[in-house]
């Protein structure tokens, strides 16, 4: 039995220093190149990545987009979309970071671009979508579960100790006041009329004529196009000519940055807080999506 344990400490141990090996190998001898940079952004915007599930971390699009804009080889972005939308400040940190570049920046929307994804690619000089792309939904929105009458009806009271009448505001053990929900609109509200701005800053388009199409619809492309929100109907091929025209490139090289991870993120990865969170919490989410 000891034997047995000790052959499996060496394999660990082998493992261990086989990730290493890897993990800096790879960093050492990896140089991408390119004249264009791909940014993807994937799945719903949240502010820091996560090992387990496919998000849009604006830390890390961010750092591709700073590193594209620094690089001297680097001629114009092609950003890939397909997502949602998500958290509104990792969008508008995203949507900043794209604003500051000033390369010949092209926006390819995938099967969808909404809300928040949308907001970024309103900062792009050229916006591609597929006819069916789904896009637009530019709003606001902010909800939680509240559950307070199951508690009366199984007997279960909710003890309320607060420092401030309104420090439990969105907890889901009883209902919310008048106040609450007027002063958590007065929020979405303010978010609304910046999201609005923004397009309307962005797309060439006045605040009314935006304020008028963002009550949160959904277009296909096609529509949008109609809408003055996207530029081109096509797919990948259209965007690449696109950034060979505004960037007065005869070739293309796309530069598509990898995910990396660091060791210590491979190890904790099987314990991820934000897993654990996403199981235990029910917390007031405000999102552009």
């Amino acid at each position: 039995m000891s034997e047995i344990l000790k052959s499996i400490k060496v394999l660990i141990l082998l493992l261990i220093f086989t990730v290493i090996t890897a993990y800096f190998v790879g960093s050492m001898f990896s140089a991408p190149m390119g004249n264009v940079a791909l940014i993807k952004i994937k799945g719903e915007i949240v502010p820091e990545p996560d090992l387990f599930v496919d998000v849009a971390s604006s830390d890390k699009i961010i750092s591709e987009i700073k590193d594209a804009n620094s690089n001297p080889e680097i001629k114009a972005l092609l950003v890939e979309i397909n997502s949602p939308g998500g958290s509104v400040v990792a969008t508008k940190e995203i949507a900043n970071a794209l604003k500051s570049v000033n390369k010949t920046k092209v926006c390819w929307l995938r099967d969808i671009a909404a809300s928040g994804a949308y907001w970024i690619a309103s900062t792009c000089d050229y916006i591609v979508a597929d006819e069916f792309t789904i896009t637009g939904s530019i709003g606001v929105t902010a909800s939680y579960l509240e559950f307070s009458g199951l508690f009366e009806k199984y007997g279960i009271n909710y003890v309320r100790l607060v420092s401030g009448e309104e420090k439990d505001i969105g907890t889901p053990f009883r209902e919310p006041t008048q106040k609450e929900l007027k002063d958590l609109k007065s929020i979405i509200d303010e978010m609304h009329i910046a999201f609005i701005n923004e397009i309307a800053q962005n797309r060439n388009l006045s605040v009314d004529y935006v304020s008028e199409i963002a009550d949160g619809s959904i277009f296909t492309g096609k529509q949008a196009k109609e809408l003055g929100l996207v530029d081109i109907l096509g797919s990948r091929s259209e965007a690449l000519q696109i950034i060979k025209q505004d960037a007065n490139l005869t070739e293309i090289e796309i530069l598509e940055y990898e995910e990396k991870f660091s060791f210590g993120d491979l190890l904790s990865g099987f314990l991820s807080k934000q897993m654990l969170n996403l199981m235990l919490s029910n917390k007031l989410e405000i999102k552009a999506v």
